[in-house]
């Protein structure tokens, strides 16, 4: 089952059902990936417009980043429904005799850093969609500011729920050290993105309560 081609209704019912794909990940690349989108929709109600010359170089160039990332987004909703098979494949795996226990415990831990991979990356590409939001809300069209703001709302809820699905994985890890590292990769980007995510968040916000 290809994600990016399934209509909204069609994810949204695989979603409410038992299967563990669609999940928590794949949504969040999603979200992410609409973040991204209507940033973009910002910058191309912003180009061409004699009021926003002055920055129509800027915002053509966040256009280029943003279709160009939004790709990537979609992309990794397929992405993260494929490394959950290994994921689930190591988890039925037979314990019975010590041999088999340890082949299961070795291709689980490897599953388990797999499965951190994707929604890592699915953080760091909302963390540039975030930036890009940044240049959207600060240069983009005011009729469009709060678009922006949304904007900004749906990729920090994007990063947030990815890095969930880092957590769920590095808390299996028997390697405490990996983990460790990894628990430390997604807290670093938590804390750098959802705050500048919040900033723009407020200053959307401000703008539109403010006269």
């Amino acid at each position: 089952m290809e994600m990016t081609k399934l209509s909204c209704e069609k994810f949204l019912a695989e979603l409410a059902g038992k299967a563990p794909t669609p999940g928590g990940g794949g949504t969040a690349a999603l979200v992410g990936a609409a973040g991204v989108a209507l940033g973009n929709m910002v910058g191309n109600l912003t180009t061409g417009k004699k009021k926003y010359a002055a920055v129509e170089a800027d915002i053509q160039a966040l256009n280029t980043k943003a279709g160009a990332l939004r790709k990537e987004l979609e992309a990794l909703m397929q992405a993260d429904a494929d490394a959950f098979a290994p994921l689930a494949a190591a988890y039925g795996l037979p314990k019975d005799t010590p041999e088999q226990a340890a082949h299961k415990a070795a291709v689980l831990e490897k599953a388990l850093d797999a499965a951190c991979a994707v929604p890592l990356e699915i953080m760091e590409k909302c963390a540039e969609g975030i930036a890009l939001v940044e240049g959207y809300a600060a240069k983009g069209s005011v009729m469009a500011v709060s678009d922006a703001g949304c904007a900004a709302a749906l990729c920090k809820a994007a990063l947030q729920a990815a890095s969930l699905n880092v957590f769920i994985n590095t808390k299996l890890m028997a390697d405490r050290e990996r983990a460790a590292a990894l628990d430390a990769k997604t807290d670093k980007l938590l804390d750098e993105f959802v705050s500048r995510a919040d900033a723009v968040f407020a200053s959307v916000t401000n703008k539109l309560r403010n006269k």
